[in-house]
């Protein structure tokens, strides 16, 4: 059964701010819902439907490399 919690990410880990009744090492599902998530500009659907495949034809044209190095958490959030 869902239980929705509110947290607040910090420095790569997710801070709790309501009480949790979960048994420890479970595995959960996070849907982030934050005021800080833009929704795109474009409202025409043609216009949006444009946009997606010219997005998607240019990441077809520039994929990752197979022998590029994987990048571990911790290099994503390394202190600059």
């Amino acid at each position: 059964m869902p239980q929705g919690l509110k947290a607040i990410y910090r420095s790569g880990t997710f801070i709790l701010q309501t009480a949790c009744d979960l048994p420890e090492g479970v595995e959960v599902e996070l849907l982030v819902e934050s005021s800080s998530v833009i929704p795109p500009k474009i409202v025409d659907i043609g216009a949006r439907e444009n946009f997606l495949k010219l997005l998607v034809e240019r990441m077809q044209q520039n994929p990752i490399p197979s022998n590029s190095p994987r990048l571990t958490r911790d290099m994503l959030y390394e202190d600059r």
